[in-house]
């Protein structure tokens, strides 16, 4: 006997002030005691659905109906008393506090020490295996331990419907099995589970059912066991290679100009070794909490716990982004607006930023500026123009043009196409191809698998901060197969492990 379902969705929709369009009318069927897999590529719209089921985010249009009626919950403390508890990606603990305290932080009245209310916390701590105690500190804890907390926080409120936003994204092996474990449990108990994850390995083995978002929309639901990883890896990704085209032409291997030899970050970056030569772009493919930006960043200095040999033209560069920049080591960041430039400074100003000087000439700043412009193809008035005030894609040229100064060698590129549209990804793309058939050195982080597969000349696809396969030409993979090999299943024909 098919359950009643517990949450429907029917045409659910969202767009932004700026009119971005972010779901296109989701239909989506949740029932009780079953474990729900939410899955699409970066962008897909995941990340809304779940706000606005949270009461985060109000939609623009469509309906839910939550237990038979229709939803009107507006804020996330009315979701989670109508009874829907939401696990985002980033644990909201506070860690100064213990385990108890925490568990009952969003309980009303705040902070509550109280006899009853420990034995509550302490029952759901029971439920989970009772894998920490309620006096220990969350700090101090190991991440995989803080989930269990985080899992106990949305428990204590009894919820009918859990959502699990990458609930194990950064978590290692046997802490994956414990949070396995309790989704398992949550489902037999007669609670439902919406569980989003990149890995299809844990979404074949413990998911009842699935949908699958691309492009704001629904494009597949389909009962877990009637489906593969080829069958989910196609539907994720549901398109051909962009508007960018590889060249069939063969490049001819350079000698190696950057070389990287056991790096490694504890808990971020297992030990890691690869080599790019001038020209050449190496992709890196991999899901959330696999280690992308991490190897970028040990690579650039900017993880005070690495450790390894980094060397630029057989010279070695000492892990301090300092060292990187004056060797000719740059890196664009992937969140641009926090990172990657001022936005209260021109464009001239921001391209000056990389120049290691304190004195600029303002004539030469802004024929520099013009040049870049021009370049680039960068939408602007002028080089006094703001920032702030361009578009993403513009905008994300501007910070590339920050370091394309004489002295740059090597690129590290982190999602250079993150929220931009798709005529500015290929502006961009093209540009990266140019700088490298120009001579740089190019490693390329994209969440977007059919750009490395376009762009790149070899992948790299790493997984828990390891290095698990090398893809010596992208032709002989396409986008489903790399998918699915970045997601947990075995090298393929091609793949070197």
């Amino acid at each position: 006997m098919v359950e009643a379902p517990l949450l429907t969705l029917a045409g659910v929709e969202k767009t932004w002030p700026n009119g971005t369009v972010a779901l296109r009318g989701v239909d989506m069927v949740v029932r009780p005691g079953r474990v729900h897999g939410l899955l699409g590529a970066n962008g897909a719209g995941k990340s809304t659905l779940i706000k606005i089921l949270a009461g985060a985010l109000p939609a623009s249009g469509g309906t839910i109906n939550w237990c038979g009626q229709a939803a009107l919950w507006t804020t996330p403390r009315a979701a989670r008393a109508a009874g829907i508890a939401t696990l985002y990606q980033h644990i909201p603990l506070v860690p100064t506090l213990n385990a108890a305290d925490n568990i009952l932080l969003e309980q009303r009245g705040g902070l509550r020490r109280d006899a009853a209310a420990r034995r509550r916390a302490a029952a759901v701590v029971a439920l989970l295996g009772d894998t920490f105690g309620l006096d220990e500190i969350v700090g101090e804890l190991p991440i995989g331990t803080r989930q269990m907390v985080a899992i106990a926080q949305a428990l204590i409120g009894d919820p009918a419907l859990v959502i699990m936003d990458e609930p194990t994204a950064a978590l290692a092996g046997h802490e994956r099995e414990t949070v396995y474990q309790t989704i398992r449990q949550l489902a037999a108990a007669g609670r439902a589970v919406l569980f989003v994850s990149h890995f299809l390995d844990e979404i074949l083995a413990l998911t009842d059912e699935v949908t699958i978002l691309r492009d704001g929309r629904a494009v597949l639901h389909a009962e877990t066991a009637t489906l593969d990883e080829a069958a989910i890896a196609a539907a994720i990704a549901g398109r051909s290679v962009t508007a960018l085209t590889r060249s069939s032409a063969a490049r001819t291997p350079s000698p190696p100009l950057l070389e990287v030899r056991d790096l490694c970050s504890p808990g971020r970056l297992a030990t890691t070794s690869l080599s790019i030569g001038a020209g050449e772009i190496v992709g890196v493919a991999g899901t959330l909490g696999s280690g992308r930006s991490e190897l970028l960043h040990a690579i650039f200095g900017a993880d005070p716990a690495a450790s390894g040999d980094v060397r630029l033209a057989s010279r070695r560069v000492a892990l301090f982004t300092d060292e990187a920049v004056a060797a000719g080591i740059a890196l664009v960041p992937e969140d641009r607006v926090a990172q990657g430039f001022v936005p209260t400074m021109t464009i001239a100003e921001n391209i000056a930023l990389s120049q290691r000087r304190f004195l600029l000439d303002r004539t030469c700043e802004a024929e520099a500026a013009r040049a870049a412009i021009a370049r680039l193809a960068i939408r602007a008035d002028g080089p006094d123009a703001m920032v702030s005030e361009l578009s993403g894609g513009n905008a994300q040229k501007v910070v590339l043009a920050k370091w394309l100064t004489p002295a740059t060698r090597v690129l590290l590129l982190d999602e250079p196409t993150a929220g931009i549209d798709i005529g500015a990804r290929i502006d961009i793309l093209r540009t990266v191809r140019r700088l490298a058939d120009e001579g740089l050195a190019v490693l390329l982080v994209s969440s977007e698998f059919e750009e490395l597969l376009a762009i790149a000349d070899r992948i790299l696809v790493l997984r828990d901060g390891a290095v698990i396969a090398e893809i010596a030409d992208p032709a002989d993979l396409d986008e489903a197969a790399l998918i699915q090999l970045a997601s947990g299943a075995s090298a393929r024909t091609g793949v070197a492990a």
